[in-house]
């Protein structure tokens, strides 16, 4: 087993499938006691065997996390009791994403996305900061999105929780550096966990990129790995785009 993350403890939200689940799986095969959470039982159970089968050590926390400042708090006391008091690595990845149009969205919607989205990242990494040893330090890394800085025509709720996302990125890392806590996010291209057809509307969404093609969770894992470990000592405050290119490069008609 690797160890780029031994000796660390990892809280991912929303780690049961798809990227979250990628991440857990990633960081506890580079060392990392790796806390899963999310609110199916059984799959959570998955992933906690799936670590297990690799020789790495997870824990399962069955946990919704609605946005109240309760179920947030609630969370990262119990996530220390099994971590012996000491988070060192959090992972604000549960997101929902209501595919609908400006037009379409009551106010009851619009709450409860930014309640998951915004709201529960935001009372959870309150909670975490001061499980993070000053002298050791820690690592906070959100999931953003590349339609938090590249319009499209659906999803601008869920966008509008994703700029948020990255803007606290960069507001954390001022504020919590003096306690030696490092800050950063990543912003996924369109993801595909079982791949793609070839017509799908995420596949042509990169199309043209210089990927030309959708990303896998694995990916995105990969880059967690590295914002979370010791070779990325000084990046800070920064937001990693791992979208194909799609964001950064111009999209060439094919």
């Amino acid at each position: 087993m690797a160890s780029r993350l031994h000796g660390r403890t990892a809280l991912v939200t929303g780690s049961t499938s798809n990227i979250g689940r990628a991440i857990a799986v990633a960081m506890a095969a580079e060392g990392a006691r790796v806390i899963v959470t999310g609110r199916d039982k059984e799959r959570g159970a998955a992933v906690v065997d799936e670590i297990a089968a690799a020789r790495g050590t997870a824990d399962f926390i069955a946990a919704e996390l609605d946005g109240s400042r309760s179920a947030s708090h609630e969370l990262a006391a119990r996530a220390a009791a099994v971590a012996d008091g000491q988070i060192d690595i959090l992972v604000n990845n549960a997101g929902i994403f209501p595919g609908m149009s400006t037009l379409d969205t009551d106010e009851e919607t619009f709450d409860h996305v930014y309640g998951v989205n915004v709201k529960a990242a935001f009372f959870l990494t309150q909670a975490t900061i001061p499980l993070m040893s000053s002298t050791r330090g820690g690592v906070i890394i959100n999931l953003g999105s590349w339609v938090a800085r590249l319009g499209i025509g659906v999803g601008g709720l869920y966008a509008s929780t994703k700029g948020a996302t990255e803007t606290l990125t960069r507001a954390w890392s001022a504020e919590f550096a003096h306690r030696n806590i490092r800050v950063n996010a990543i912003s996924p291209g369109v993801v595909r966990q079982n791949g793609y057809e070839r017509g799908d509307p995420a596949a042509i969404m990169m199309a043209g990129t210089p990927a030309n093609t959708v990303g896998t969770p694995d990916a995105i894992a990969h880059a967690a790995v590295y914002l979370a470990s010791d070779e990325s000592a000084f990046v800070h405050g920064t937001v990693l785009d791992v979208d194909g290119g799609r964001t950064g490069v111009a999209v060439v008609s094919t």
